[in-house]
């Protein structure tokens, strides 16, 4: 079993990278927000989690161990595969994903693409239980913090074009990172969208 990755970010695609590791490079699948915080050449760790089928083995991969634990525990609810988990993970954090299961919030849940109410409802009461409880209180909504001003109208447009909110606003702040000349909002959001790339 490989538990993680420590390497260097060969290629970044629309839903993958290729960890140079001693010089073998691992394709690993991961999440837009990871895709989007990081870049060409970085160190990184992905925390780990291999899917063998009879034709395949497919390497899944998180920046922090909690979100490699709560995609082998979504697995765990039946008819959800590790392609339905990770892009549980793609709207919502591990966290989010606590809170609206011991809410019973089929809606949050729902915000997934290809999840429906029932397979909502399925995934409530098989993962009630197996999760830890929230460690916050309840935000309005399940949603990230959001900043106010330039920031959230560039954040809320990035929503309304599709992208999911955590990866907006980790793009809209990965900007404000490396420039501290304050870009206006269109140029803001330009960049934002660069950094996103095609990672819906």
């Amino acid at each position: 079993m490989i538990a993680s990755l420590t390497g260097r970010v060969a290629r970044i695609d629309l839903d993958s990278l290729v960890l140079d590791v001693g010089g073998v490079g691992y394709l690993v699948r991961t999440t837009p927000q990871a895709l989007s915080s990081t870049r060409h050449g970085a160190e990184l760790i992905l925390h780990t989690e291999l899917v063998v089928r009879e034709d395949s083995m497919t390497l899944f991969g998180f920046p922090h161990p909690e979100e490699a634990e709560t995609f082998r525990i979504v697995q765990s609810v039946s008819g959800i595969g590790p392609r339905t988990a990770l892009a549980v993970l793609a709207v919502l954090d591990p966290e989010e994903l606590r809170r609206a299961v011991a809410e019973q919030d089929a809606k949050t849940i729902s915000r997934t693409p290809g999840i429906g109410p029932k397979v909502a409802g399925r995934m409530l009461l098989e993962l009630g239980g197996k999760l830890p409880a929230p460690s916050t209180p309840t935000a309005l909504g399940g949603a990230a913090p959001v900043a106010a001003g330039v920031d959230g109208d560039v954040v809320e447009a990035l929503v309304g074009l599709g992208w999911p909110e955590k990866g907006a606003v980790s793009a809209v702040e990965a900007v404000r990172a490396e420039d501290d000349a304050a870009p206006e909002a269109a140029d803001l959001l330009r960049r934002a969208l660069r950094r996103l790339g095609g990672s819906r």
